[in-house]
Formats: structure tokens, sequence, C-alpha cells
């Protein structure tokens, strides 16, 4: 099987930094996106008196909604470009917060939630091919690199905008500014959309089997790297929703603290990312980084469970430790998903791998709110934990079908 091709190496380094910050830009409004609700779940949750199971709920409405837009996008991606469907994308996740900001019950919340689903469910069927339609080879493990960098930069952002401006002023002050945050980057994207047009199509190097619209479905590595992105969801929504509180409850960690976990979490992911970037460059050890990025943040979340600390602080940098070795494995992560991947069909095998990220993250939050509102916190990391284990043997899985199906081709 051939991957994609991609521009040779001759193109210039200013235009493949061009391509990569813009790409960078829109994917940090989408991660951003996902974050301005759980940010605030303690005033929400008080505000209309509801449940954790319930904010959850919210969060399955909006990636149930992604799952099914991501997958549908990618081809829509390959058929028509990517630059109108990302316009359209960032469009109505400013729409979403600014209606967010004026909710005034439970459901007005999850109407708008299902809005913001569809703008976030474009964003990798776009990014992906735009990066490896556009970017150089060898600069690709640094492109997947500030494309991680920037998505958990995005996550960083939420929680320190929404939160500071809840507390400055209100959570709706607050997400009318989140909405203007995704205007100021389409107008951004727009003025530079130039670089955004992709080139004209290279011919196929796949048997025709490959070329029909749903053939690409039949290789089994791509269903194995939805599966991996499906566990790694569940893990990354553990932590962003309830992780951070379930440290606090079993380390009395003071509130401050708490939400400085999800920030250096964030910022420790992006840290990470810059060195898979290097390491990424060697597409052949990719499955063995993914493990060790992986299990090194397993270790971090059972000396979560397990630790006793003299000190809160060791709490946020015991998160930052766990974003740093999530982080590392990033880059090689996502070329997993490109080395299964066949030419001219970018958009579509990322809307399927990638929508497995939507599924885990709305399944999640159920299974783990329900243990939030149980107060077996404990349980909430032990599930982290084992969530992170599965992921070391998923990459190795993910090679070993690849091949298999490299034999048998």
């Amino acid at each position: 099987m051939t991957t994609l091709s991609s521009p040779n190496n001759s193109v210039p380094l200013s235009r493949d930094i061009g391509v990569i910050g813009l790409v960078g830009l829109s994917h940090m409004v989408s991660h951003f996106s996902q974050l301005l609700l759980p940010s605030l779940f303690p005033w929400l949750k008080d505000e209309f008196n509801v449940s954790y199971a319930e904010l959850g709920f919210l969060m399955t409405i909006f990636f149930v909604v992604s799952c099914g837009v991501q997958t549908l996008s990618g081809f829509v991606v390959d058929r028509f470009g990517p630059r109108p469907i990302l316009f359209a994308g960032l469009i109505l996740l400013s729409l979403a917060a600014f209606g967010y900001a004026i909710s005034t019950s439970y459901w007005m919340l999850a109407g708008f939630a299902v809005l913001a689903g569809i703008g976030n469910g474009v964003f990798h069927p776009v990014d992906y091919t735009l990066i490896n339609r556009k970017v150089s080879p060898s600069r690709l493990g640094h492109a997947y690199s500030v494309h991680g960098i920037t998505g958990s930069l995005g996550w960083a952002l939420a929680p320190a905008l929404v939160v500071s401006l809840t507390l400055a002023y209100s959570w709706r002050t607050a997400l009318m500014a989140a909405s203007l945050v995704a205007f100021a980057v389409l107008a951004v994207l727009v003025m530079n959309r130039s670089k955004l047009t992709l080139p004209a199509a290279l011919p196929s190097k796949v048997p025709a089997a490959v070329e029909g619209s749903l053939e690409f479905l039949k290789i089994p590595a791509v269903w194995m790297c939805f599966g991996f992105f499906f566990v790694y969801a569940m893990g990354l929504s553990i932590v962003q929703a309830f992780a951070p509180e379930a440290a606090r409850r079993l380390h009395d960690v003071p509130l401050s603290l708490v939400a400085l976990c999800l920030t250096v979490y964030m910022v420790g992911s992006a840290c990470g990312m810059v060195s898979g970037g290097f390491l990424a460059a060697n597409p052949v050890r990719c499955e063995r980084i993914v493990g060790l990025g992986f299990g090194s943040a397993a270790l971090m979340t059972l000396t979560l469970v397990f630790g006793v600390f003299s000190s809160p602080v060791v709490v946020p940098v015991l998160f930052a430790l766990m974003g740093f070795f999530s982080g590392l494995a990033g880059p090689s992560r996502d070329l997993l998903v490109k080395r299964s991947t066949p030419d001219n069909a970018t958009g579509r095998v990322y809307g399927v791998v990638y929508s497995g990220l939507d599924v885990g993250q709305a399944l999640s939050p159920l299974l783990f709110g329900v243990l939030m509102d149980d107060g077996n916190f404990r349980g909430v990391l032990l599930g982290l934990a084992l969530v992170q284990g599965v992921l070391i043997v998923g990459a190795f899985t993910v090679r070993r079908v690849r091949r298999t199906t490299l034999v048998t081709a």
C-alpha cells in the first residue's frame, strides 16, 4: 500500500510554514471550543441545577454530532476541497459559543452543542488533507507536531480564558469572548485564503479497487486506527472533564491548583509534541514511541491514584508530566494513520479514523460522570490508567495489521 503523495522537498520553507501555521491556528479553535462547557461545569451546574452526568451528556451530544459530521465531511473535502469546509466550521463554532452565552435553559445549551458539534466535525479531514497535500515530506513530522501543539494550546487556552473572565465578570461574558476568538481566527484565514488552495491532484499509485469512494473501508488498518483513537479519546475526555476534580477529592488539593491541572497538562502536552516531532522523523519507530509515551503517562496516573503527597503542588506537576508523555506520542500517533492511508483518500480516511475521537469523547463522560456522582474518584483515575495501558497494545496492533495487509495485498 502506498501512502498519499506529497509535494517534493524543494518546496520553500516559508510556504510550508504558512500552511502549517494557518492549519494549526484553525485546529486551536477546534480544541478551544471543545472545552468551553467543561471549563464552566461548576458554574453551569449551579445555574441550571443539573448533575455532572447531565453536564457530561452535553459533551456526548457534541461529540456524537461531531462524529457523524466528521465521517461525512471527509467525503465532502475530497470532493470540493478543504478551504470552504474549514471556513464553514469556524463560523458554526463562533455562533455556537455565542449561543451558549445567551442560553437560558439546559436544553438551549444542548441545542447549541449540536451546532458546535457540526462545526467541530470538519477539522481533522480538512487539516490533514491540507498538511498531507501541501507540506513537504521531510517536514511532515514537524507539521504533525505543530498541529498537535496548537490543539493542546487551544485546550489550555479555553479554561484559562473562560474561567478568568467568569471570575472577573460572568460565564456569559466569558462565552461571548470565546465567540470573538473564533471569528478573529476566521478573519485571519480569509485574509490568507490563497495559502489554503490545494495543488492539482496527483496521479494515484494504488490499485483501482482502492479508488472507489468506499473501498478504503475494507482496509483493516483503517479500522484498527479508528479503535486506537476511540480509546485515546476516552482517556482524553477523563482528563478534560473529571481527572482534576477526582485528584482534588483524593488529595485535598485547593481549588486554585485544580484549575491549574488541566492547563499545565495541555502545556506539558504541547512541550511533549515538540520533542515528538523530531522523534517522528523516522516513521519506522512510531509504534515504539507511542508505547513509550503512553506507558510513561500511565505511570504518572498510577502515582496520582496510589501516591501520598506532602504538598498538593505535586498533583499539578504530575498532570504536567502526564501531558508531556502523552504529547510525546502525538506526532507518531498521526504517522500511524498516514502509513495506513491510500492515495487520494486522505479526507475520507481521516474522517473515519478521527471520528473514533468523537465516539470516545461521547461515551466517556457518561461512564465516568456516573463514577464522579457516586464519589468513586479513585475509580475514575484507575480507568484513565487502564485506557493509557490499552493504547500501548493498540499501537503495536495497528502495526501488525498494517504489515499483514501489505503482505496479502
